[in-house]
């Protein structure tokens, strides 16, 4: 079971780079028309960044002027230009790691997500079973500290027996397999999802795990050797406070073994390459190739023991954690599942498990310096249980209709923007380019929230169980995700929740959602001037759009099958201009001695470049050939790159700039802003950026893609 129940989806907009996602506060009032966001930035430490229910304004026509530093030229850093003295203002929160337009809407969900819950739990004639009432009592099994307090680590008691009983290996590998809906782990991610060569049908996946940090290079990479002393501290307080046998020792080899583990993965470059990744097996030759693990034992206490057929994702990476595990003495790997019970169920349990996995994780990994309240974390473990629940509420006070018609309008406006641009490419050949048209028009839009909501009647909620509460909802996502193994694919489904600040690309049914809560301000503001809602939410319809035709999306066809269409001359010229646009990125330094990996942000990188390419052409059709208005002295190309730009407005702190940096496949919020703008020539004719600025490129080394 991981630690979080909901997972993220295949090219999304962002991915958060800490779990502190969660605010409250009360309405904000302003005094005049042209009261800004920037004024809202300046709070003191540790209080809430956004307050209140209603959407946030900017300036009087979209953009908050007042948030530039014009002491810093555009050429030398757009970034700062746009949003300098507004991110200055910015004080993250004491309870994140980062600030910015995203978490600020985020809270702003927060906000009206705690509004929601709270008028729930006030009620009294909620019908037992209903959805209403099963969200209030979720909130109420987490809030009761007193319980949870009095319980401590009780609720394990049965988990670490099992454990305890596990002493062969192969009793240890059918206990991995049962962590699918139990707490626990495995040193395999396991899941099902659609088959990327056949997407109207779902299938299992099998790929590496094993590591408590975040990745392979927080084990190997000498620039985060301080935190795997921390790490090793933390399992043997884990273990201690347990009471497992012999926490030192066991700390010592859980950590050896998990640096051998680490040594096997993939690196995250790696395991972006969706051709790679995709590995045909049957259980037996899986257990054939991968020797040393019992895998028929695992997948049977998995209730996969009737699959044919599997996907494997690092499949050279498989033979060596199989034997990595076939060399580990029983003890350790009792010890090694005891520790990531309790590391993942930790949240759940009394305050010294709760402080000692926040101490870890968000405070010396991620540098927040104060842990998030109960009552944020209870809003947001009722809503990540019973997402489509909390988001059907959510829809139906805070998204109105003409929103959704608006980005219906945007999006089309965008297609024909793309498609123009595909026409006039002058790298790809006929061929290629009427695959790419093809595979446009297939696109599916999602807007605002799904057309059905899931079902969540099977799942058995109850006030005074918090942990029983997550071990029923991870046995119920579990067998629903079994139970479909064999039905069609269900194209109506979503990966977010209405309430999800985000958007993403999903290759394998070849569509774009945007859920309801990003289609507000800064992002967009039907008040608003268009060429800011097309550099912000316009920019944001191309980077999804986009990733159809990245890197790696664009090895899914139009029906979503994992496949070549490109001829071998195109695919050529393609790959010379990614690695051009690679090659710029790795250049970023955010931090002294990190850098952007561009390979790693390829896909995002291209999705960006799209974004604002697409999005300012599609801003240009939408003026029916009429010049653009001025407005307090600026162009309309001007706004549409002050649109893009707000959108990144953010403040990070460095220990968690440094794990988005290893980890992340989205570059850090300033490249995101320089990066596809310096490629573009129309950025250089709205701002007349010349040579000898920082990020001037000369016109023939400006990638342009889409």
């Amino acid at each position: 079971m991981n630690k979080l129940l909901i997972g993220a989806a295949v090219g999304a907009l962002l991915l958060p780079a800490s779990a502190a996602l969660a605010g409250d506060g009360h309405d904000h009032a302003c005094v005049d028309e042209a009261c800004t966001v920037f004024a809202l930035f300046q709070e003191t430490e540790g209080a809430s960044g956004y307050q209140g229910t209603a959407a946030p304004s900017y300036g009087s026509w979209g953009f908050d002027m007042a948030g530039r530093d014009t002491s810093v030229a555009p050429g030398d850093n757009f970034f700062r230009y746009a949003d300098g003295r507004a991110v200055d203002a910015m004080v993250i929160p004491s309870d994140r790691t980062r600030y910015g337009s995203f978490d600020l809407l985020r809270e702003l969900s927060d906000n009206r997500m705690n509004a929601m819950i709270a008028e729930l739990v006030a009620r009294d004639d909620l019908a037992p079973g209903s959805d209403e009432r099963k969200i209030a009592d979720l909130y109420r099994s987490y809030i009761d500290a007193d319980r949870i307090e009095a319980l401590d680590d009780q609720p394990l008691q049965p988990y670490f027996a099992a454990i305890r009983a596990a002493d062969t290996h192969e009793k240890i590998a059918a206990y991995m397999g049962s962590t699918q809906g139990i707490p626990g782990s495995s040193f395999f991610r396991t899941g099902i999802s659609t088959d990327q060569k056949h997407p109207d049908r779902y299938v299992t996946s099998i790929g590496q795990g094993g590591l408590g940090l975040p990745n392979r290079d927080y084990y190997l990479d000498a620039r985060y050797a301080d935190k795997l002393v921390l790490y090793r501290a933390y399992v043997e307080n884990v273990l201690t406070m347990i009471g497992w046998d012999e926490p030192a020792a066991n700390a010592d080899a859980i950590v050896a073994m998990e640096t051998q583990i680490a040594e096997a993965h993939w690196t995250p470059v790696e395991n972006r390459n969706r051709d790679e990744t995709y590995n045909e097996y049957t259980p037996a030759s899986l257990a054939a190739d991968a020797p040393g693990f019992d895998w028929a034992g695992y997948l049977n206490a998995a209730s996969l023991g009737g699959i044919d057929r599997l996907i494997v994702r690092q499949d050279t990476a498989m033979p060596k954690i199989a034997a990595i595990f076939a060399a580990a003495p029983v003890a350790t790997l009792q010890a090694w599942q005891a520790l990531h019970t309790t590391d993942n169920m930790a949240d759940f349990l009394s305050r010294r498990f709760v402080d000692a996995e926040w101490e870890l994780f968000s405070r010396d990994l991620s540098g927040q310096p104060e842990q998030r309240s109960r009552d944020k974390r209870s809003i947001s473990f009722a809503q990540n249980l019973l997402g489509e629940a909390v988001g059907r509420q959510y829809v139906a006070e805070y998204f109105p209709a003409e929103s959704k018609a608006k980005m219906e309008e945007l999006v089309a406006n965008l297609r024909v923007a793309l498609s123009h641009r595909i026409d006039n490419l002058t790298w790809m050949g006929p061929e290629t380019r009427a695959a790419a048209q093809e595979k446009l028009a297939q696109f599916t839009v999602k807007i605002g929230y799904p057309d059905k909501w899931r079902d969540y009647s099977g799942l058995e909620v109850r006030a005074d169980d918090l942990v029983g509460n997550v071990v029923r909802a991870g046995q119920f996502y579990w067998q629903f995700e079994v139970n479909r193994i064999n039905d069609p694919v269900d194209k109506d489904e979503w990966g977010m929740t209405p309430q999800t600040v985000n958007a993403y690309y999903n290759s394998s049914n070849n569509e774009i959602v945007f859920p309801a809560a990003i289609l507000q301000p800064p992002f967009f503001d039907p008040d608003a001037d268009p060429a800011v809602n097309y550099g912000g939410i316009g920019g944001v319809i191309g980077h999804e759009i986009g990733h159809g035709f990245d890197d790696q999306g664009s090895k899914s066809d139009g029906d979503g099958v994992l496949r070549n269409w490109w001829t071998d001359e195109d695919k050529a010229n393609f790959q010379a201009l990614t690695t051009r646009l690679g090659a710029q990125y790795d250049t970023y330094e955010p931090l002294p001695g990190y850098h952007v990996q561009g390979g790693l942000t390829m896909g995002e990188n291209i999705g960006d470049a799209a974004g604002v390419a697409v999005g300012l052409e599609a801003y240009h059709l939408s003026l029916n050939g009429q010049p653009a208005p001025v407005l307090d002295g600026t162009t309309g190309d001007q706004r549409f790159f002050y649109g893009w730009a707000q959108v990144w407005q953010q403040k990070i702190r460095d220990e968690a700039l440094k794990q988005q940096v290893a980890t992340d496949p989205h570059s850090p919020a300033e490249f995101r802003v320089i990066g596809p703008l310096r490629n573009l020539d129309a950025w250089y004719d709205a701002f007349d950026v010349q040579p000898g600025s920082k990020y001037y490129l000369a016109p023939a080394d400006r990638v342009r893609i889409w």
